[in-house]
Order: structure tokens, then C-alpha cells, then sequence
């Protein structure tokens, strides 16, 4: 199988293109490099990985690198409500324009799967948070990132099956752990490093939920779909987690403290958090079998022995955020 990853070159691509090589599948990268290209360079040399910089609103650039693909994984985005909210009208030229363009060539080219990459973000604040949102929940945007993916899940849902390319729509829970293009903007990674190394956090709302999941666990969901029949994943959506590791932020901070027990924690309370949410991922694992092999507890574990070993020494560098 021929894969084009959009934005491989980030937390989850590098992630996804590394495990999609070890599989023995042939992995095209198309990634404009924003943030750096050294987490590719593991793949270099490897003769299938081909690599194409590039910006994913260039139409002619994509339609080349749709050629003799068997599947589109489009992770490429202004990730995050602080980038988007920064540079509105790129996010929505990136995450919304150019996601369409991208989903309409893959009809085009006739290429027979596409995944695109969403968020749980999309469920925005719940009435009721003691309860679980699914897949069949109304969405409830509240940030234009979120905004972005929802109208991008349903052009891509209302026109299929229109054409002769089957979409699968990911909705990920926030993403964690160790990945070569390492992320420290990101709830659990951020904790961690805060406590350890500044020994002061400051939390806003420790009372809201949010699902939470590992970057490799990401990795393999998307292969899992990709492996899968596609009458069981085509024009489907399907939340990817686990429905144990819903956590409240304060739960996070509890878990944390024995890595760091003279971090100070100090809370802001606050009564409304447009984002509180808790995740049912009960379709992923009972129609697919998916199951992920990481708990939150193994990515402080492993975060926090990478701000330990000395490897990285400034995790508020640019290089970390997005």
C-alpha cells in the first residue's frame, strides 16, 4: 500500500509514517516543514519513503503527489485554538479550504480510501459532563479550529458515496507522549515538563474533563483503519481513545506529583470552560477491536523521563509548541 501522509513531518505524522515503514508500506510525506524536518530523518534512506516539501493549499503540488496512491491520511493543519486564533484566516484556508481541495482531488484520482484527522474538541462544552458524548452526539463547536474540522467532516460525510473514494472520519482524543517531533504545548506533555523542571503550575478550570490518548496510539488507530475492510470503515466516524482515560485536570496534576513532588500547584477556578467534555470510544473498540496499549500514566512516565535524561533542556523553545 502506497500511504501520502499530510503533515508527517509533525507530533502524530512522524509517529505514523515510522510505524507505516515498519509495516512495509510506502510512506509519501508532504509537509511544508513549519516546525522542522528532523523527525523524518530516521526515514531517510529508507526506499519507500518519499518525501515532497511542500504547502498542501498548492492544488498542482497535491495532485502530483496523489499519483499511484492507495490512501490519503491528511493530518496537515494550523493545529491548536492559540495557532488558529493567532492566524484566523490562514487556519481557514489551511484546515478548511485546503482539506476540501485536497478531499475533492482524492475523488478525482479515483484513490480508494481517505482518512482525515479531526478532534474531540469538535463536542465542545457538554450539558451534562457526568455523562458520555459518542459518535452520534451533536457537535458543538466553540473555536475556530474545531469549526474548521466539523465543516470539514461534513462536506466530506455528504458527498459520499458520491465518488469512488471510501473516507474514514478520526475524531482524536488529545494527544500525549513521546514523539521525534516532540510537543510540549500539549495538556499532559506541558504538565509534566512544568512541574519537573519550573517546579510551579498554574491550572485553569481543574474540574473540566477531557479524553486523552498516546501519540502511538494514534498511529495505530489510523493503521488499524487502514487495514480494515472498507465496508466496516468507509463513511464512517469513529472517536479514537479509550473510554478509562477521561480525566478532569486536576487527576492529571495527582497523577504528575510523584514525579515531581515540590512542584507548586496552584488553582484557578473558574466556572465555565467552553471545552468540557467526556468521550465514549466504545465504537472503535467493539466494531474494530481497537484497543490502545497506552495509558496516561505511561506518557507522564515517559515524558517525564525524557525531561529527566537531560535530552531536552529547554521545552518552551518554539521548536516544542505549535
Amino acid at each position: 500500500m502506497t500511504v501520502l501522509v499530510t503533515g508527517g513531518a509533525g507530533y502524530v505524522g512522524s509517529v505514523l509514517t515510522g510505524l507505516l515503514l515498519e509495516k512495509g508500506c510506502k510512506a509519501r510525506v508532504l509537509d511544508a516543514l513549519l516546525h522542522g524536518g528532523q523527525a523524518l530523518l530516521g526515514a531517510w534512506g529508507n526506499p519507500n519513503f518519499d518525501f515532497v516539501r511542500g504547502d498542501i493549499r498548492d492544488i498542482r503540488l497535491v495532485e502530483q503527489c496523489l499519483e499511484g496512491v492507495d490512501a490519503v491520511v491528511h493530518l496537515a493543519a494550523i493545529v491548536g485554538d492559540p495557532a488558529c486564533a493567532r492566524e484566523p484566516d490562514t487556519a481557514r484556508a489551511v484546515n478548511l479550504g485546503a482539506s476540501l481541495e485536497l478531499w475533492k482531488a482524492s475523488q478525482r484520482q479515483g484513490v480508494p480510501r481517505f482518512i482525515f484527522a479531526s478532534t474531540c474538541s469538535n463536542y465542545g462544552r457538554m450539558n451534562d459532563s457526568s455523562k458520555y458524548v459518542d459518535e452520534t452526539s451533536e457537535l458543538r463547536p466553540v473555536s475556530l479550529y474545531a469549526e474548521t474540522k466539523v465543516a470539514v467532516e461534513n462536506a466530506i460525510l455528504k458527498s459520499y458515496p458520491e465518488g469512488r473514494t471510501s473516507p474514514t472520519i478520526l475524531r482524536f482524543a488529545t494527544v500525549f507522549g513521546v514523539s521525534p517531533r516532540m510537543r510540549f504545548d500539549l495538556t499532559v506533555n506541558e504538565f509534566v515538563a512544568k512541574m519537573i523542571l519550573e517546579k510551579n503550575l498554574t491550572v485553569f478550570g481543574e474540574q473540566f474533563w477531557r479524553p486523552y490518548i498516546h501519540v502511538k496510539d494514534v498511529a495505530r488507530a489510523v493503521t488499524g483503519i487502514l487495514e480494515s475492510p472498507l465496508e466496516s470503515v468507509g463513511g464512517r466516524v469513529f472517536n479514537v481513545g479509550s473510554t478509562q482515560e477521561n480525566y478532569q485536570k486536576k487527576q492529571l496534576v495527582d497523577l504528575i506529583q510523584p514525579y515531581a513532588p515540590q512542584a507548586r500547584i496552584s488553582y484557578v477556578h473558574k466556572q465555565e470552560d467552553p471545552r468540557d467534555y467526556r468521550v465514549s470510544f466504545e465504537r472503535i473498540a467493539s466494531d474494530l477491536g481497537f484497543k490502545p496499549l497506552y495509558t496516561v500514566e505511561d506518557g507522564i512516565r515517559q515524558v517525564a523521563d525524557l525531561v529527566n535524561s537531560g535530552l531536552v533542556t529547554d521545552p518552551n523553545k518554539p521548536e516544542y509548541q505549535n
